[in-house]
Formats: structure tokens, C-alpha cells, sequence
């Protein structure tokens, strides 16, 4: 793991556990958690910048366990090209997730994943994308996490 993603999924790790809803109002009975949509605690994503939120539902991102949170992107959205160091696990809850392999961004090259559909990409695997109507997203896997994106200057943490 390069010290770029190391510290990104560090900073991450800090940010989302900021975000995350005490245990307190989730958990119930013994170890088992529980949460409605409307619990859920949205906040800003340093690493995507404007027009996306997330609601972290468990985990530490920057640690080698199980994480699980949702991504809100805006109608329009663009996710620019980028890897994570792990496997990336998607499921479309609401709107059109238009995602595609690759180190260009290129709408045409996308395929259209409605609600209910899943996206599975390996650790170091370019991909982009763009939201079709307010879109949310679930992503889960094992950390460490992080997004490094092929171009710097696409990273909103570079502004």
C-alpha cells in the first residue's frame, strides 16, 4: 500500500468515524444492530467533494475489519477515474449509477445499473461514473479504505 492511500484512508477513517451514529441509538441486544434510513447521519466526503454525502453504518475504515456505509450523490454527480486499495462492493439503493472500467472518463463507456443492481471491482482496478437522479449508494468491504485517483488534480483534497 502506497503512504498516499495510507494516510487517505487514515483521514478518511477520522472523517467517517466523525460521522457515525453512536452506538446508543443502533444497537439493540446482543451485538445485533439496527438502524431506520431516517437514523442515519449524512455528512460531507472530503474525498468526492460537493454534491456527495455519507452516512457511515459500521466500521472504521482505516483499520483491517468489516466497514458498510452509503453514499448520496446528487443528480449529475460525476465520479471522476480512481482505485481503491481493497475490493470495492456497490449496491444501487436509489436512482441510476452509471459506472464503467477505466482511466478516462467517458459517458459512453458506462453501463447503467439501476436500483437493485451491484457492481463488484477489484483493488487497484480504475472505474468512474456518473448519478442519474439523486443516487444512493451502499458500499461494503475490509479496510483499510481509501480513493486515489488517477489524475491529482481530480482530487478535491488537492483544492
Amino acid at each position: 500500500m502506497t503512504r498516499k492511500t495510507l494516510l487517505t484512508a487514515t483521514f478518511l477513517g477520522l472523517l467517517f468515524a466523525l460521522q457515525t451514529v453512536t452506538a446508543d441509538e443502533v444497537y439493540r441486544g446482543d451485538g445485533h444492530m439496527m438502524m431506520t434510513a431516517e437514523e442515519m447521519q449524512w455528512g460531507p466526503v472530503a474525498s468526492m467533494g460537493q454534491g456527495a454525502e455519507i452516512a457511515i453504518i459500521e466500521g472504521d475504515i482505516s483499520e483491517p475489519e468489516p466497514f458498510t456505509f452509503r453514499l448520496r450523490l446528487e443528480d449529475g454527480y460525476r465520479i471522476l477515474p480512481h482505485v481503491h486499495p481493497a475490493y470495492e462492493r456497490v449496491t444501487v439503493l436509489q436512482g441510476t449509477l452509471h459506472f464503467a472500467h477505466g482511466r478516462e472518463f467517458d459517458k459512453e463507456q458506462t453501463r447503467t445499473l439501476p436500483v437493485g443492481s451491484v457492481a463488484i471491482m477489484p483493488p487497484g482496478d480504475p472505474m468512474f461514473g456518473y448519478a442519474e437522479g439523486e443516487t444512493i449508494i451502499q458500499l461494503h468491504g475490509n479496510g483499510p479504505w481509501g480513493i486515489e485517483y488517477i489524475n491529482p488534480k481530480d482530487d478535491p483534497r488537492n483544492r
